[in-house]
């Protein structure tokens, strides 16, 4: 039986603007086909076996043409696949969806339309250009700008667009720019009827010239703008003088290298994103269960000798209460148990399972939880400690020197990840990087064995590298990096304040 397909509008270049039912369906494809403009970040949410085909279209670079595009979704949907097609901002505005659907719908296959948020509306408005507005214009029109100046006759009414719309979108033009100024200007638009092209819109690359019809070929030409673009045309882009809200954000531009786990990453790149940055995911190190998980399960058998539990991670209370749940157990068994977190993430992070810490250190490090223990009668007392494999040995003896019983299991390991080592030093070569993340000890070592030995302080000149504290600083620099910065809060969000105010300030 044939598959079905769905023609998905994937948005504009921001992946926070998909739709949910857009979500749902990658979700559910077995075969992904997705163009050039379509966010690679939305490839996250598609099922592991999927297949993922990429048939973009750059600059006149072709993978597939429309018609072999067309024939490879029949192809998948034929053999059975549910497919998902992703197509930059909507499907059905100058995207050839259309055509697609013609194709399916000509041999019988199941199919469904899912709209998308267009370049069309959404670059302007991150530019602070609103469409329409009742004191400027109520009449709008979308315009492909790709048409062939050549030609000897036009499909478009321009004497109709330069006289009778408020508001003009043209759509992949910014090739055609000159023609495009020329024919409106010679049907009657005023030659001072201000313009604006938005390069890579809704995205961290956002980039706008202004101008006006007499003046703007010359200004993109200075500037080096190229496609993706859009052109508006009309009073509404004065608008944009008070309106300008996307591209004022302090990290507007800036590309950064996030090194963390990407089962962790979210947090941080969110946080940088909210602020304008570019976050390249690039994790070093990746989070596993240990191998041999049996100290932790007798651990949790013999729950109850133990008066205090302490957690130094948020991993550590993941692996902790996966294990606890595994044995039938839960929270409850942890009742007559003390509990202490090495800082508020991870302090959270037990309190989503029911249990509030006891003890959360005011620095976020282990010297900080054993200055807090030293205010506790801790002589005697057994303590659980389940953390990662290599963690510094300082924790659990001070606590012993304290006269604490500490039974330190080993509950899961950060490895290396060595893949797309090219990549990393290309991006460095380039120049293309602003800052580097390390969020432990472990991202930096990891990073550092990317890096050919000999190249080190050549790739990384121009580059800041900010830290997370002063204990993964200290690895950073015994290895020969130069740190730019270290959070004052050993937190996520502490290291976001401080990238923040470092370019806030002028770096």
């Amino acid at each position: 039986m044939n598959g079905k397909v769905y023609l998905v509008g994937a948005g504009p270049g921001d992946p926070g603007l998909i739709t949910l039912k857009g979500k749902a369906c990658i979700k559910k494809a077995d075969t992904i086909i997705y163009d050039y403009l379509a966010s690679k970040d939305l490839l996250k949410y598609a099922s592991d076996s999927a297949d993922l085909i990429y048939v973009g279209k750059k600059g006149g670079d072709h993978t597939l043409s429309q018609n072999e595009i067309n024939s490879l979704i029949v192809e998948k949907a034929k053999n059975g696949s549910v497919v998902t097609r992703l197509k930059g901002g909507d499907p059905f505005i100058f995207g050839r969806g259309g055509e697609e659907a013609e194709e399916l719908a000509k041999v019988g296959i199941e199919f469904e339309v899912v709209p998308g948020i267009s370049s069309a509306i959404a670059a302007p408005a991150y530019a602070g250009i609103p469409l329409t507005h009742r004191q400027f214009t109520s009449t709008l029109a979308f315009v492909t700008g790709h048409e062939d100046p050549k030609k000897s006759t036009s499909s478009i009414d321009w004497k109709s667009l330069a006289k009778g719309i408020g508001t003009i979108v043209f759509l992949m033009g910014v090739k055609n720019l000159p023609n495009i100024v020329d024919r409106l200007i010679d049907h009657g638009k005023p030659p001072e009827t201000p313009v604006a092209i938005v390069r890579w819109g809704t995205t961290a690359r956002q980039v706008t010239v202004e101008g006006t019809l007499d003046t703007i070929v010359e200004k993109v030409k200075a500037s080096g703008l190229k496609p993706p673009s859009i052109i508006v045309v009309g009073d509404v882009v004065t608008l944009r003088n008070s309106m300008n809200w996307f591209e004022k954000r302090p990290l507007m531009g800036k590309k950064i290298i996030v090194t963390r786990a990407r089962s962790q990453a979210s947090d941080l790149v969110g946080i940088l994103s909210d602020l304008g940055a570019e976050c390249i995911e690039f994790p070093t190190i990746e989070i596993f269960v240990a191998e041999n998980t049996s100290p932790l399960e007798e651990a949790i058998d013999n729950i109850s000798r133990y008066n205090w539990l302490i957690f130094t991670s948020v991993n550590g209370v993941k692996f902790f209460f996966e294990k606890l749940f595994e044995k039938g157990l839960d929270s409850r068994t942890l009742g007559n148990i003390r509990t202490a977190a090495i800082g508020p993430a991870t302090s959270a992070r037990l309190l989503d399972f029911g249990i509030k810490s006891d003890i959360v250190p005011e620095s976020y490090r282990a010297e900080s939880i054993i200055e807090a223990f030293s205010k506790e009668k801790i002589n005697g007392a057994e303590i659980l400690l389940p953390r990662a494999g290599g963690a510094r040995p300082i924790l659990p003896i001070e606590l012993e020197k304290m006269g604490a019983k500490v039974h330190e299991v080993i509950s899961y390991h950060a490895g290396p990840v060595s893949e797309n080592a090219d990549q990393l030093i290309a991006m460095l070569e380039e120049r293309s990087v602003d800052l580097v993340t390390f969020t432990s000890s472990s991202t930096v070592t990891n990073f550092k064995a990317l890096l050919p030995d000999d190249r080190v302080e050549e790739l990384m000149e121009g580059t800041d590298i900010v830290s997370i504290g002063p204990i993964t600083t200290e690895t950073a620099e015994k290895l020969g990096f130069k740190v730019t910065l270290t959070a004052e809060d050993y937190t996520i969000p502490g290291l976001c304040d401080a990238i923040k105010s470092y370019w806030q300030k002028g770096s």
